[in-house]
């Protein structure tokens, strides 16, 4: 047999052989740059609700100056005033713990994700390794994961945009009674 018909062959097999491996190698880059990104992902959300809790400490701030500012112009109102100072801080205290209880959720949520897509990400890199040939098989694996993982992401953030909005109807609703109270007063 000539080499003629052989080197087409072989050609298109190294070429094979060689989009293989360097679809295995961009394959491993894309998971280690997603399992870089994984940190920052989680210290968003830490970040997230530390600024959602300095904003509801600084509304528990805000009504202790109004008060204060009340009870200085108003003779007389220290005991009103003290019961309002009390509901709102009970009002406020509660917000805080059901934002702790939240951010705790969706912390715990996305690092349980991000454990388990990290392990899945390794369990395919070796898969990879050992047995490139079946690379396209385990592609399909990981794209679907991916997206599952996405949605999962997606409607964790969603559950974390209402219960956002949610606070803040709290905090709009607590300022509201303590205006109409003011005015009722």
């Amino acid at each position: 047999m000539s080499d003629s018909y052989t080197t087409p062959v072989t050609t298109a097999f190294e070429l094979q052989r060689r989009a293989l491996e360097n679809s295995q190698q961009a394959f491993e880059q894309g998971l280690q740059f997603q399992q870089r990104m994984s940190q920052p992902m989680l210290d968003s959300v830490e970040s997230q609700a530390s600024a959602q809790r300095r904003g509801v400490e600084l509304s528990r701030t805000m009504f202790h100056s109004y008060f204060d500012a009340v009870e200085s112009a108003v003779p007389g109102s220290e005991t009103a005033v003290e019961q309002l100072r009390e509901a709102v801080d009970e009002q406020i205290d509660f917000l805080l713990e059901n934002h702790e209880d939240v951010f705790e959720t969706i912390e715990s949520e996305v690092a349980d994700g991000v454990e388990t897509y990290d392990e899945l990400s390794e369990d395919y890199v070796e898969t990879l390794d050992q047995q490139v040939e079946m690379f396209a098989e385990a592609h399909e694996e990981l794209q679907s994961q991916s997206v599952d993982a996405t949605e999962q992401m997606a409607d964790l953030f969603e559950d974390f945009r209402d219960q956002t909005e949610e606070i803040q109807s709290q905090i709009q609703d607590v300022q509201q009674q303590a205006v109409d109270v003011e005015i009722e007063g």
